[in-house]
């Protein structure tokens, strides 16, 4: 294991810059906001603002300030977060990022995670957290074969926390990685104390002939409801899942076009749904830069066609491995659904968040993280 420090030349800055200044900007229907797609007043403003406003060095010294390394998993460069505790009895505890998230994504749940005396917590709630950039992402990425599925990734982060010394642990994970997470506790259930997930995939429509007898009618309803839903705003699925290298190029050759691809799953743009809690757009472009300087744009969407085997198959059956499902605002999953699938011990509701809980919710998502492994961590 090697000990990685991110350090992006000015060259590739000011190229970032004279790109976004260059922009050749399409016409727009007026008037109809984001029901054809990314609002254009709304991307030219958050685009002006990455060319003006926003600073890299600033966030690029949040992530140095955590440890970070990179190791050679099954052949591919695995980048990885380590933030470990002060505390003796802290329980290890990996997590797992989705698309289009980076490990930027779990900055500010980190110091509660690992310090919880710090943040108001008490220091048996404290945990080591390993947090890997998925490959073919950000400083994991490109990848350079075919077959970097769910369960690929999950035999990778198995063998990683077993290089660490990791014998015992607990494992996280939110859209992808809520896919990534359970697989871990298939593989090894016996390294796993539990696993946690928000924004959990599959659960929401149905997928297989068994769906309809476990849900009641106003469930079927909603599953539905969530089918239709999915089938107007899965157009970026579509293409990700089977022509990703065609995407690519205008991903990796347009910054504002890299952002707008990235940009509709991190702003409330659904007009008929629930209003999720906004992110800060420093966020927002810490994530997208982060995909921009590494070039990995158009790796990190074949994602979707390489899960497509394991997430979009037949429902694997429960694993044993006790799981806790933390549902937030705007999430449309359905817990007989999830339990299919799942060995379900806690299922915890919340009023406010959104599909990116570590950016939308942290207090949140970290109180539940801690309430879940709590009565875990003497097992």
């Amino acid at each position: 294991m090697h000990p990685y420090r991110i350090d992006v030349p000015q060259s590739a800055l000011d190229d970032l810059d004279d790109r976004l200044a260059r922009t050749r900007w399409p016409e727009a229907l007026p008037g109809v906001g984001w029901s054809y797609g990314v609002d254009r007043d709304y991307l030219a403003d958050l685009a002006e603002y990455w060319r003006t406003g926003y600073d890299w060095r600033r966030h690029q010294a949040r992530l140095n300030a955590v440890p970070q390394f990179t190791t050679t998993i099954d052949g591919q460069n695995v980048h990885f977060l380590h933030a470990r505790s002060a505390e003796p009895d802290a329980v290890p505890l990996l997590v797992t990022h989705g698309w289009p998230s980076t490990v930027y994504d779990f900055l500010d749940v980190l110091g509660p995670l690992t310090d919880p005396v710090a943040h108001g917590g008490d220091r048996a709630d404290a945990f080591h957290v390993v947090a890997p950039s998925v490959p073919g992402f950000a400083f994991s990425g490109p990848t350079r074969e075919p077959g970097w599925g769910v369960r690929r990734t999950a035999r990778a982060w198995v063998e990683l926390m077993e290089r660490l010394g990791y014998p015992r642990y607990g494992a996280q994970g939110g859209d992808f990685g809520s896919l990534v997470a359970p697989e871990v506790g298939r593989i090894a259930p016996d390294r796993l104390l539990g696993v946690h997930v928000n924004a959990l995939v599959g659960a929401a429509t149905l997928t297989g002939p068994d769906d309809r007898a476990a849900l009641s009618g106003p469930e079927l309803a909603q599953a539905e409801r969530n089918g239709r839903w999915w089938q107007g705003r899965s157009g970026y699925a579509t293409q990700m899942s089977t022509r990703p290298q065609t995407l690519a190029y205008a991903l990796n050759d347009s910054p504002v076009g890299q952002l707008a691809w990235n940009l509709e799953w991190f702003v409330d743009w659904d007009p008929t749904g629930t209003k999720q809690s906004p992110i800060r757009r420093d966020d927002v472009l810490s994530d997208v830069s982060i995909f921009w300087l590494t070039g990995t744009a158009g790796s990190a969407a074949r994602l979707y066609r390489e899960m497509l085997p394991d997430a979009w198959g037949p429902r694997p059956a429960p694993g044993p491995v006790p799981t806790g499902v933390a549902v937030f605002q705007g999430d449309r999953v359905l817990r007989p659904l999830a339990e299919l699938s799942h060995t379900i011990t806690r299922w915890t509701r919340y009023e406010t968040g959104g599909h990116f809980a570590s950016l939308q919710a942290p207090d949140q998502l970290v109180g539940d993280i801690r309430e879940f492994f709590r009565p875990l961590r003497r097992t």
